[in-house]
């Protein structure tokens, strides 16, 4: 097209964003303080500016232009004039250029120079002087896409996986693949990786029915990690929520299909793709960070403000900054980027970044605030997993449990019983009960099911489970920050020794613990998630925060498993568990009323077979538990009755076993393959955990 003899036409202020009608592309951008903005077209490297246009028109504070002759592959940007008053809340800076929110590919990288700053660093209160440096040449800058021929298909043919049935692997797209021997070379850490057959059939084996990717939305490479010779690994630094990683992609420009060929070849598999989301904060960090999209095109609607002075934000996430979910346009944002993931791509759900943050009203945490609000009616995304780590680092930030009807959480309380009954701290039986029962406490109000707890033990952020039985002190020496990065208690045990040791009996006790803590995650009620590496041993040698590190300490070591970390039979077999007694993934919570020909749903024995007591539930040294579990399986028309057999001591007990009609059946041991014959009574390994299970048939009255 003759950009110089181009005009804009007004267009139309929805949908926000760049969208071509096959005549040209309509540009839509919101800012409610702008006084004026500007497309800026470029080349397609993103290299030289072509033309410059004012958007003609403003309706109801959006921003908008029509381009006639424009289609897919141009490159563009916006420049936004208005006022340049920090101690109000507004940077505007027509100098620096800035990326479309809404932007679905982009073309360049971020490189990182002084003049990407809104104001002159190194002066004095920096932040409210003001620079003239156009920042262009170190942009990254938006592309204009096609619409998705398949996006209709994508959202067709998702596994139809209830939350019962879940099992979740959380994990990196580029640490997964990156030392895969039989995963081509050129597709190693990409999308590609992940479509691979030898990649899927390994999740099958082990039962996962969903990924938990970690950020695949366009990330930036903090300033301060590249300028320590690190990468940001992780991707909690989000540059673009509508456009994938860029550099996920084998061949330059197409992240977008390559990412679509993945979630297709992963649905294909019938395993689910869920995208770890960060709508909390931005990469644009804090007042002294750089002007990148948000903070050029409107700081103070999109930012939530300090209450002292509107020059600060709010930092309720740790990360400099934090997107006021007060916005309605907010809200928008970000409910168009989660439905642009399921309709175009087949995204199965989300795990939401510090979810605190996006209930945060003005007096605080609300589960009834406005995006959870939206979310939940809208019919595309109400029909999605969506999980929320239910924390964030401001007032009131722990909000386990408190999270509305239709949302998981991620249940820190489980993983810290876990670590602490399996480590031998005193009291944990009581707690280790509660999880075994999906955590009623927190999650049996309001309709919520057991699913809604995500069981965890180990997680991207943290000790790996290797590391967990290894390591009593973090190891963080390689990011450059003096080891003072990372949680300080990880409730972890080195078991003697700290760190990888030749001494043969430390090392069978932490196996025999990890397997025990494993073991257990599947056996609670709710749904399990496990850590991608976990079950082949994956160490980070003690390093619990590994975010720049993409390097062999973030990656699988596929083909150097140490011995006895191999868990991936053991996981099968777990999830077939899972898969065959209903009473292990209880679609209602169990409290002991239910009764099913003279079987409660619930009860609880101790290791003599008795049941227990008040007084023996107040018992902080007691280390042994059984609970039997009986829910009637319709399809089986038989009552499926399982016993769990927990011994966290250090020495071999006896259980004596509660009778049933027909006898038990030794399903699993976490201490190893060996099957046990049960009669009256079972020996269950220290350090270990058993379970047995029968089918008791239904009596009908003549």
């Amino acid at each position: 097209m003759d950009l110089g003899s181009a005009k804009l036409r007004v267009g139309e202020p929805y949908r926000l964003g760049a969208h071509w009608d096959g005549l040209g592309v309509n540009f839509a951008v919101f800012s409610a303080h702008a006084e004026r903005i500007e497309l800026c077209v470029f080349d397609p490297r993103g290299q030289r500016e072509l033309a410059r246009f004012t958007l003609p028109a403003c309706t109801d504070e959006v921003h908008h232009g029509y381009l006639p002759g424009a289609g897919p592959g141009l490159v563009y940007g916006y420049r936004a004039h208005g006022l340049y008053r920090p101690e109000d809340g507004h940077r505007f800076n027509p100098h620096k250029l800035l990326l479309d929110p809404y932007a679905k590919a982009l073309v360049g990288r971020l490189l990182w120079s002084d003049a990407l700053y809104g104001y002159r660093t190194g002066s004095t209160h920096a932040d409210l002087s003001f620079d003239r440096r156009d920042s262009a040449f170190a942009m990254p800058k938006a592309v204009v896409t096609a619409p998705n021929p398949l996006a209709s298909r994508a959202t067709r043919l998702r596994p139809p996986h209830s939350w019962a049935e879940t099992v979740l692997y959380e994990v990196h797209v580029r640490g997964l693949t990156k030392t895969r021997s039989d995963v081509p070379v050129a597709l190693r850490g990409r999308f590609a990786g992940l479509a691979q057959p030898a990649v899927i059939a390994h999740l099958r084996a082990l039962g996962v029915t969903a990924v938990e990717l970690l950020p695949v939305q366009a990330f930036a490479q903090d300033r301060f990690l590249v300028e320590r010779g690190l990468r940001q690994y992780w991707g909690y630094s989000t540059l673009g929520f509508f456009a994938p990683e860029p550099h996920y992609a084998v061949e330059p420009g197409q992240a977008s299909a390559e990412f679509a060929a993945a979630v297709r070849a992963l649905h294909d598999g019938g395993i689910e793709v869920i995208l770890d989301v960060v709508y909390n904060h931005t990469c644009e960090g804090d007042e002294r960070g750089p002007t990148l999209s948000w903070r050029g095109l409107d700081n103070a609607s999109y930012y939530r403000a300090a209450a002292e002075t509107a020059r600060f934000g709010v930092n309720d996430t740790g990360c400099g900054n934090m997107l006021d979910f007060r916005h309605p346009r907010v809200i928008q944002m970000v409910l168009d980027s989660l439905r642009y993931w399921v309709e175009n791509f087949g995204v199965d759900g989300f795990r939401f970044d510090l979810a605190t943050s996006l209930g945060r009203e003005t007096g605080g945490f609300d589960p009834g605030a406005g995006f959870f609000d939206a979310i939940r009616q809208d019919p595309l995304l109400a029909g999605v997993k969506l999980i929320a780590e239910p924390w964030d680092l401001g007032p009131g930030g722990y909000q386990l449990g408190n999270f509305p009807p239709g949302f998981a959480e991620w249940n820190a309380d489980c993983r810290d019983t876990l670590r602490r009954f399996w480590r031998g701290d005193s009291g944990q039986r009581p707690e280790l009960a509660k999880r075994l029962m999906g955590s009623p406490e927190l999650f049996d109000h309001r309709t919520r099911k057991p699913w809604a707890s995500i069981n965890i033990v180990t997680v991207h952020d943290g000790f790996t489970l290797r590391d967990l039985v290894s390591y009593q002190q973090r190891h963080n020496e390689a990011n450059g920050e003096d080891n003072r990065d990372g949680a300080s208690d990880n409730l972890s045990h080195h078991w003697g020794i700290e760190g990888e040791t030749d001494d043969v009996a430390v090392q069978a006790l932490r196996l025999r613990v990890a397997r025990a803590m494993l073991a257990t995650l599947f056996l609670c009620l709710g749904t399990p998630m496990i850590l991608g590496g976990d079950e082949i041993g994956r160490s980070q040698a003690g390093n619990n925060n590994g975010y720049c590190q993409d390097n062999a300490i973030s990656w699988f070591e596929w083909d150097a498993v140490p011995p006895g970390w191999d868990f991936r039979a053991m996981i099968a077999r777990l999830t077939e568990l899972r898969r065959a007694h209903i009473s292990l993934r209880s679609e209602k919570f169990l409290h002991g009323a239910t009764d099913h020909g003279g079987l409660a749903d619930t009860v609880w024995f101790d290791e003599a077979g008795a049941a227990l007591t008040p007084d023996a539930w107040s018992d902080g040294a007691a280390q042994l538990l059984m609970v039997r579990r009986a829910v009637l399986d319709a399809a089986r028309n038989a009552v499926d009755v399982t016993l769990v057999l927990v011994n966290g001591s250090d020495t071999d007990r006896d259980f004596v076993l509660p009778a049933i009609d027909g006898g038990w059946r030794f399903e699993f041991g976490s201490d190893g393959d060996a099957v046990r014959e049960p009669g009256a009574a079972l020996c269950v390994p220290s350090r270990s955990i058993c379970l047995l299970a029968g089918w008791v048939p239904v009596q009908h009255d003549a």
